[in-house]
């Protein structure tokens, strides 16, 4: 009997599906999304406040900025080297959004984020807020009512259009590798849709250090995680432990670094097509975060609930899709015993080759050994030109060339 419960399945799911998992002319309007939530766990546990915008961007030289526009800025103190370039708790990087028509169609697509801005998109959008003078200075309102929108997104099933080039490597072609129908925007074609952004909103996932051997994960949700990997590597060597239907606390071992990359790929991508993707778009999101998810440090992956995405980002698309899948995963940076020794010992002797390394998170990290920022004069020196450079970034956005 079971046999022929499973035969009826296949024959019903045959004609609709094609051999790879996309969906077939015969089918409706159906929309996919993936994207990743980027936080910074405290002391607590939960989310710091940093500057996710500190780096020169890794995007192509096509896609549109909210630049020149400062959000929550402010000039240097001459007595302090704070951060002057927005921040927040949370970045929202590299959403996508592809679209599988039957037939060449028009619709629009409306993003809200209420508790944070969108800082980056292609194509082209009919509409982003809230907008911000040029130039602007000073006290601003905290982030929140952000939103954008793509009118007249044209979808054109069967067509060759790849989307625009730009000189130099970028991340942001992997996300292409799928069989999403192109989209034109404002006379502007790609293969999806993507946007960015930066927001203050609660993360349901703390990731403590209790000492030198556990973790905690906490759930602050009222609903399961269906995932949570604590990954960590250190000088090219991994481990990763997976935590499954995470509900409240739960103290997790330190990893052991004997795992290779290939079986930690496979877990994630299994878990992405399980919660709705595609394999193919499973894959582009890991090929597109290839280097920046497995980079040196230790950090927490979770999968968001839907629920929880849609409340903090609710998207509207007319005409509606006969379905819509929205996977997110959330990364949390975790400031791990061994990186707290390290980097003491950097800012200690002007290591500033070493604190480099740290990259974007290098900030929050130093923000929490006490005298960190100003260690010394040349420390002090050091992190006041990567505040300048930050502000100069935010104001004129640099590329990938």
């Amino acid at each position: 009997m079971q046999f022929l419960k499973s035969a009826l399945a296949f024959f019903l799911v045959a004609p609709i599906f094609g051999g790879d998992g996309t969906p077939s002319a015969q089918q409706g309007l159906r929309v996919h999304e993936w994207g990743t939530f980027t936080s910074v766990a405290g002391e607590s546990g939960g989310p710091q406040v940093w500057s996710p915008l500190s780096d020169p961007s890794d995007l192509p030289c096509f896609v549109h900025h909210l630049s020149g526009r400062c959000i929550k800025c402010s000039p240097p103190s001459p007595t302090t080297t704070r951060p002057t370039a927005p921040t927040s708790t949370v970045r929202m990087e590299t959403p996508v959004l592809y679209f599988y028509a039957p037939q060449r169609m028009t619709l629009s697509v409306r993003v809200d984020f209420p508790r944070g801005w969108i800082t980056e998109w292609y194509p082209q959008a009919s509409d982003v807020a809230p907008e911000i003078p040029l130039g602007t200075r000073g006290e601003l309102p905290p982030l929140g009512g952000g939103h954008i929108e793509w009118h007249d997104v044209v979808v054109t099933p069967g067509s060759r259009a790849t989307g625009p080039a730009s000189e130099g490597s970028s991340h942001y072609y992997a996300a292409r590798n799928t069989d999403s129908d192109p989209v034109s925007v404002m006379g502007e074609s790609e293969r999806l849709i993507f946007y960015r952004g930066i927001a203050n909103f609660p993360v349901p996932l703390w990731a403590k250090v209790v000492n030198e051997t556990k973790i905690e994960l906490r759930n602050t949700g009222d609903r399961p995680l269906p995932l949570a990997i604590l990954f960590e590597n250190r000088g090219g060597k991994f481990g990763y432990r997976t935590t499954r239907e995470l509900r409240g606390a739960s103290q997790v071992d330190m990893p052991e670094l004997t795992a290779g990359l290939d079986d930690l790929k496979k877990t994630l991508a299994n878990a992405l097509v399980d919660m709705g993707l595609y394999q193919k778009e499973a894959l582009a999101m890991i090929e597109t975060w290839r280097d920046s998810w497995f980079e040196e440090g230790m950090r927490v992956f979770y999968l968001m609930p839907r629920r929880n995405l849609d409340a903090v980002l609710p998207i509207a698309i007319n005409p509606a899709p006969a379905a819509t899948e929205r996977v997110f995963v959330g990364r949390v940076e975790i400031f791990s015993p061994f990186e707290r020794q390290s980097l003491n010992a950097a800012l200690l002797s002007g290591d500033t080759d070493t604190l480099a390394k740290y990259g974007r998170f290098l900030q929050p990290f130093a923000e929490r050994i006490p005298g960190g920022l100003t260690a010394s004069p040349r420390i002090a020196a050091f992190f006041q030109a990567r505040y300048d450079e930050a502000r100069r970034q935010f104001d004129a956005p640099s590329c990938v060339r």
